[in-house]
């Protein structure tokens, strides 16, 4: 009788685990790996034994930043991704019109402002080419939105002498009238009336997300903040997750970031620490390996893209702008301390350095009171990260998820911003790894293109839209980029010797390519093929040859 349910031979295989580099083959019982060895494998036998075709197989990736409902709504929603003139979206905008008569809202996504040549939107013609039916436009970095006349209105913003909101801004032209642009918390209005969606269109949207990851050999995912505040769709956001997972259409494993606004002051015995959590005292880490709870969100600042990540010195051209925090500090390192009371992990939004100097006084602070949680305090982003951050961020053991396919999409924008010696420190890598700190993977999709393989492309080349070195100090090899995308992302999430390696013991996650990365030149990584993914040792993507 046939101890193996799955072997795998004939194949080029990259395990991750620096100690046991490569195999001979790959035997796996249940949801497992088991072991590595061919010869071994052939004396014990197997139920299902795959003919690999000298194909390459790793891990499988995992991306521990993206925005999994997000991401599935957009690929429902008017896209706009090809437009790179103010003309191209008021085209595509007018053809939505005409083909979308019964939406209430025409809601667009992936509009990306780096692309239109300086062009801004005019309201005005916003409102023509919708007939003024209510607009919105998401853009990309998901820090602002676009919106026409009939959607201020709806939102509740007074056209005339509109409201400006803590922690961001409805922006005025020269007459103090408003453009449409919405920056950061003054979204909230009109996110307040697009949401929540019902769990049925989120666990639509999950579907959707959840076959493109199998497809692109994504295993495992972290959607980075659900359930409310400007990011979240629905309260019930989790319920919609359960649903998916019931149903089966949760094909990649997933973490899930609670946004901290959901977060509130829980009851409890005297004995009890004081702080905040959800009912029950459900925090980080409940769950399993299909599903489970995360960290908790925390915006400290914006984006890079729209000029309102916190810096300590003003952006390049903007002689007084350096951006801004998302509240007051003391009242977010209040609310991040009170969540770390309750065994909350902290993953905090910082992407200029003055944030990143405030979510590193916050950890430290949590640490100090609490000390280290079982899953890694995280700051996400780090935009722009100075070599004294650096070596706080290593002695406290903080995660830094930096995003490398924000460098070819529209990292030549950024470099404009941030001049020469901060793009320097901006996205880092390889200063992660020499300082001894953990490199995850991760896309923040769809704020950027997802794809693994073009992240890890990104990873080793870094080089601009414009076909120029962002940062070149921090390239990694490819190797380091395949682990960054497996174990590293594991270790990030709390899943370090479980899952991220094909090791005996850990979960049978795996992505068959056409060719090993690490071979190839840079250029056409992101063209290698998926043939297959493996979560949990059964194919939801592609497949092998049965022998």
């Amino acid at each position: 009788m046939a101890l193996l349910d799955t072997l795998i031979t004939n194949a080029r295989i990259w395990t991750g685990d620096r100690e046991n580099p490569s195999a001979s083959a790959v035997g796996i019982v249940g949801d497992r790996f088991f072991l590595l060895d061919e010869a071994q494998a052939h004396q014990l036998g197997a139920r299902r034994h795959y003919d690999a075709k000298n194909a390459f197989i790793a891990p499988g990736f995992n991306d521990a930043h993206c925005h999994s409902v997000w991401f599935g709504l957009t690929l429902a929603e008017i896209d706009l991704s090809d437009c790179h003139s103010a003309q191209d979206v008021y085209d595509t905008l007018a053809q939505a019109e005409k083909d979308r008569p019964d939406q209430e809202w025409l809601i667009a996504s992936n509009f990306r402002p780096s692309k239109m040549g300086g062009e801004e939107l005019a309201i005005a013609e916003l409102d023509r080419v919708t007939n003024n039916r209510k607009l919105a436009i998401k853009h990309n970095s998901g820090h602002s939105m676009t919106v026409n006349t009939a959607g201020l209105k709806a939102g509740g913003i007074n056209v005339d002498d509109p409201e400006q909101p803590e922690g961001g801004q409805v922006v005025l032209d020269d007459d103090g009238n408003p453009t449409g642009l919405l920056e950061e918390n003054a979204m909230r209005a009109i996110n307040d009336q697009l949401s929540p969606e019902s769990v049925d269109e989120l666990a639509y949207a999950l579907q959707l997300a959840h076959r493109r990851y199998v497809e692109e050999g994504l295993t495992s995912v972290t959607d980075a903040g659900i359930a409310g505040g400007w990011i979240g769709h629905s309260p019930r956001e989790m319920a919609a997750y359960q649903q998916a997972a019931a149903a089966g259409d949760l094909l990649a494993r997933t973490q899930a970031m609670i946004t901290s606004d959901v977060l509130h002051p829980l009851d409890g015995h005297a004995d009890d620490p004081e702080g905040h959590g959800l009912d029950a005292g459900i925090r980080t880490g409940l769950g399993d390996e299909h599903l489970q709870i995360g960290p908790v969100k925390l915006f400290t600042d914006g984006s890079l893209l729209g000029t309102t990540a916190a810096m300590t010195e003003a952006y390049c051209g903007c002689s007084h702008r350096t951006g801004y925090l998302q509240g007051d500090p003391e009242d977010m390192t209040a609310q991040a301390i009170k969540a770390a009371a309750n065994g909350w992990s902290l993953a905090l939004h910082a992407i200029g350095d003055a944030a990143v100097d405030l979510a590193l006084d916050i950890i430290e602070e949590a640490t100090e009171k609490y000390g280290a949680p079982e899953m890694p305090h995280r700051i996400e982003h780090g935009g722009v990260v100075r070599a004294d951050q650096i070596e706080r961020l290593a002695k406290n053991n903080i995660v830094v998820a930096p995003q490398p396919r924000f460098i070819p999409e529209f990292g030549g924008i950024m470099a404009e911003m941030l001049g020469e010696e901060r793009t320097k420190l901006a996205y880092p890598a390889k200063r992660l790894l020499e300082a001894g700190m953990i490199l995850p993977g991760s896309s923040d999709r769809p704020v950027a293109d997802g794809e693994p393989l073009k992240v890890i492309q990104a990873f080793v080349q870094r080089t601009t839209e414009n076909g120029t070195d962002f940062g070149p100090e921090e390239i990694i090899t490819v190797d380091d980029a395949l682990y960054a995308y497996t174990a590293g992302s594991a270790a990030a999430t709390g899943w370090a010797g479980r899952k991220g390696q094909i090791a005996p013991g850990q979960l049978a996650d795996l992505v068959v390519l056409a060719d090993d990365p690490r071979e190839v030149d840079p250029d056409v990584i992101s063209d290698i093929e998926v043939v297959a993914t493996m979560v949990g040792g059964e194919f939801v993507h592609g497949g092998l040859q049965e022998v």
